[in-house]
């Protein structure tokens, strides 16, 4: 068993995770930096704190995926996965994507994350079904443009339309993965 997990994460995959948490904690360190140059970022405690759950569940969740395939597309399109519901939520909770981020409209992004979560659950986090569900997640944010639209967020539209691409994006990876993986069993 212990030569098995050896050989599973290999010197390459070592030097990537140990890539992968860095940028984590020197992501973590940014606004620390931000602070000393400028007023405009007051950071509390509870501000680091979260900064730093969102990031360990970025970090933990590649990690998740790094050792559910070895397909360079899946962990692609995981890891395309991750960085769009990071960004998503960072965006909205930081200044909002629809108007500010007070505004109730903004709640239509928690719908496209729930999507995402209940069809990774469903998917068992597998390559086709992970293809499915970010279609599906792609979908639940095609309905967030009009929203933007009516409400006069035009940012917002464009925004969520760049959202759409990505979760296709990573759809794609997971299609790419899932062939992959038929064709070699």
């Amino acid at each position: 068993m212990n030569a098995q997990l050896s050989h599973r994460g290999g010197s390459h995959g070592n030097r990537f995770r140990v890539a992968i948490w860095s940028l984590v904690a020197a992501l973590w360190l940014l606004p620390v930096i931000a602070m000393r140059f400028t007023t405009e970022m007051n950071w509390s405690v509870f501000d680091f704190v979260f900064w730093a759950l969102m990031l360990g569940a970025a970090g933990g969740a590649y990690e998740i995926a790094t050792r559910m395939s070895r397909s360079s597309a899946y962990r692609a399109g995981f890891g395309i996965a991750i960085v769009g519901a990071f960004a998503l939520v960072w965006i909205s909770l930081a200044v909002g994507i629809i108007g500010d981020e007070d505004d109730p409209a903004n709640l239509v992004f928690a719908a496209v994350l729930l999507t995402g979560l209940i069809g990774a659950a469903v998917a068992r986090l597998q390559p086709q079904g992970m293809a499915h569900a970010l279609v599906a997640v792609a979908s639940v944010q095609a309905l967030a443009v009009p929203i933007a639209v009516m409400a006069g967020s035009s940012e917002g539209a464009v925004l969520s339309a760049c959202f759409v691409a990505l979760w296709l994006g990573a759809a794609q990876m997971f299609r790419i993965a899932a062939r992959q993986s038929a064709a070699t069993a």
